[in-house]
């Protein structure tokens, strides 16, 4: 750890420039500012912003921005003398961002960013960069908005083996699934709902197809496992396919229905990575499946330290904000590290585990015609693959008048799962596609 900082008297400001000034960049401006006495007491100095930019300088933030220099140029920011920090908040994982990412780091000046597409796409290289400048990338805000979860893990929990790491890492989906579980609401409603209240994008693809959280899981298991970044190792599966009666069946089971991202070394394997996002069921006395709404929850499970739990806002202007100045107060302390715990050479390239070779119980449901034989039909399908069946379920009226069969497996691996289903999907009684889940063993 640095030594304690100087008093804050005896130290130079720390100067900071913002770009992209959206809705977290107003929040950065409106935190520094309400707090600006206690953030320095505890930073041992000043923080300044100094520069801001943004494509469009006359658009109203509800904040001041007057007092600040304006530059139309991103690049200026890092030309700056009087810029010590760059606050990238610009989104996207090449582009602008990148390209201002790279041109700090390579001048020697601090980043900090919310950009969880570009590290998970880029982490790697921006890491070597900063190694090599000697200088910060931070990136707390990229995981789970305000929960602290990227300093637990890198430096709270450093001296842990981490068995697995996993949670709910996108707010948007856990605020569908909530609606779906307290309203009995199907998808298309709960995410119609959820665009209204302003959760969800207009195109909200990116969110309910898992591609969030997967970028969120890759940085995780960077950290957790000191694993190089493979966010193309990264299964992703959304929440689209759920039906209402899914959320009915998992809490006939005693369980709910949660988009969970997990990650998990293989020792038996040679330390394969397994990174998967995906629906699941999560035992009702788990503390995941008490996250309501759209916050989000990380569970790392070290050897020495054991289960770390953590929930909070995973988005929004005040909880981003907060975890960007947090990182821009541990430059100004000079207490930083490795961006991924430890220096780029020493992370391992982990082969990617394989999916199918899991073994666990699942829940699987299907919309059939009603006719004789269907029946028949799925037990034939689930035994050719392997499959043995726990328990089965048959409702009818389901669907626009179809039945509606949930089962679950005994234990086995997943890919008897999707053979079974593979061989399903060709009948002409099956409507639909089917939905699998796994039922998870935490």
């Amino acid at each position: 750890m640095s030594p304690s900082p100087a008093p804050t008297a005896s130290r130079p400001p720390l100067r900071v420039a913002l770009a992209g000034i959206g809705v977290v960049g107003g929040g950065v401006v409106r935190l520094l500012e309400a707090n600006r006495e206690l953030i320095a007491r505890r930073a041992g100095r000043p923080i300044e912003i100094v520069a801001l930019s943004a494509r469009d300088r006359h658009k109203d933030r509800g904040v001041d921005l007057s007092a600040y220099r304006w530059e139309d140029d991103m690049g200026a920011l890092v030309a700056a003398e009087d810029v010590d920090v760059v606050v990238e908040m610009v989104g996207g994982a090449d582009g602008p961002a990148l390209t201002l990412a790279r041109q700090a780091l390579g001048a020697g000046k601090a980043l900090v960013t919310a950009n969880k597409a570009m590290i998970a796409h880029h982490g790697l290289d921006l890491a070597r960069l900063a190694e090599e400048k000697d200088t910060p990338l931070k990136y707390e805000a990229a995981v789970a908005g305000g929960i602290p979860v990227i300093k637990a893990i890198r430096e709270g929990a450093s001296a842990n083996e981490i068995a697995r790491v996993y949670g709910i890492l996108n707010g948007t989906c856990n605020y569908i699934l909530t609606l779906m579980e307290r309203e009995g609401a199907g998808f298309a409603d709960a995410l119609a709902a959820a665009q209204a209240e302003g959760y969800a994008e207009a195109d909200p693809t990116f969110d309910v197809d898992g591609i969030d959280a997967a970028h969120k899981l890759s940085i995780l298991a960077a950290l957790c496992f000191g694993t190089q970044l493979d966010i193309g190792a990264v299964a992703a599966t959304g929440i689209r396919g759920l039906i209402a009666a899914d959320i009915r069946e998992a809490e006939a089971l005693g369980h709910r229905v949660r988009l969970i991202g997990m990650a998990e070394r293989d020792p038996a394997n040679g330390g394969a990575l397994y990174q998967h996002v995906q629906p699941c069921l999560v035992p009702a006395d788990h503390p995941l499946a008490y996250v309501p709404g759209a916050l989000n929850a990380v569970v790392a499970e070290g050897n020495f330290v054991g289960r770390l739990f953590f929930e909070g806002a995973g988005a929004g202007a005040g909880p981003t904000a907060s975890a960007i100045v947090a990182d821009i107060i541990d430059i100004a302390r000079d207490e930083y590290g490795p961006a991924f715990a430890m220096p780029v050479d020493a992370l391992d390239q982990a082969p990617a585990a394989d999916a199918g070779a899991r073994v666990g119980k699942h829940y699987v449901r299907l919309i059939v015609e009603d006719r004789i034989g269907v029946l028949a039909e799925i037990a034939t399908a689930m035994r050719d693959a392997g499959v043995s069946i726990e328990s089965f379920i048959q409702r009818g009226d389901e669907a626009g008048g179809g039945v509606l069969i949930a089962l679950v497996t005994h234990e086995g691996p997943a890919r008897a799962i999707h053979a079974a289903l593979a061989a399903l999907a060709a009948s002409d009684h099956v409507v639909g596609e089917p939905m699998h889940m796994p039922i998870l063993a935490l």
